[in-house]
């Protein structure tokens, strides 16, 4: 494995990442389910005193689907990572996925959640824009990024393990 190559590609994840992530939290987009169920709940609770309430459960479609999507996008990626960075056996691959997936989820909670998310008013849900304490919920974005968010990395590292044992 070229391990300059791991780096370069961890800055381009991060970058792809981001720019999904302001993607989907524009305009209307940002009201949707798929987006709410990852505030805070107290914030949420705020929103939904004043708008429809709408299922935000994991259990919901449109959160199901926008997992789903993101499993098969995450792959795509991730497999192609993978084999730029030499990844032959399925635990090479599982293991770059896993690791760039890991690298992810730290620079989603320590830089995207505690400070973009917290202090950037384009994140605001309509009527909770005075919540800033609420915003500022680290430990929140800290327990998702170890659960679910660990577990949620063991799939597509899976199968990018799969696809490149299958690719030998």
């Amino acid at each position: 494995m070229v391990w300059y190559v791991l780096v370069i590609e961890a800055i381009v994840f991060a970058v792809l990442f981001t720019t999904i992530l302001f993607v989907s939290f524009h305009g209307e987009k940002m009201y949707s389910p798929a987006c709410i169920h990852n505030y805070p709940p107290d914030i949420q609770e705020e929103y939904f005193k004043t708008h429809e309430r709408v299922d935000v459960s994991y259990k919901s479609k449109k959160v199901v689907l926008a997992k789903s999507c993101g499993i098969i996008m995450f792959t795509v990626i991730l497999t192609i990572c993978a084999k730029l960075a030499g990844a032959v056996t399925f635990w090479q691959g599982f293991a770059i996925a896993f690791g760039l997936m890991v690298w992810i989820g730290a620079y989603d909670t320590l830089f995207l959640d505690w400070v973009l998310f917290a202090n950037m008013k384009m994140f605001r849900l309509e009527g909770t824009e005075h919540m800033d304490k609420a915003y500022h919920q680290k430990w929140f974005h800290l327990k998702g990024a170890i659960f679910p968010g660990l577990l949620f990395a063991l799939i597509p590292a899976a199968l990018v393990g799969l696809f490149i044992s299958l690719m030998g």
